[in-house]
């Protein structure tokens, strides 16, 4: 079985604490193998063994203190 890349747009993430946090908060969702932060375009690439569905990644985005930017 292979694993499902997806790319987010992460709005108020502007230091490496930021990205820190936005990284736990997706890689404590279950099934996330791997969370890559582009700091400067804002884009976390979350990659998964299954398909995540958006509110599952805003909920885990949000726990953090951040939100999808839209």
């Amino acid at each position: 079985m292979g694993s499902t890349v997806e790319t987010y747009p992460v709005a108020g993430m502007t230091c490496g604490h930021c990205a820190s946090s936005v990284s736990a908060g997706l890689e404590a969702v279950p099934g996330v193998c791997q969370v890559d932060v582009d700091l400067p375009s804002g884009n976390v690439r979350v990659t998964s063994a299954e398909p995540l569905t958006t509110d599952l990644v805003r909920a885990a985005v949000e726990g953090a203190g951040f939100s999808l930017a839209d």
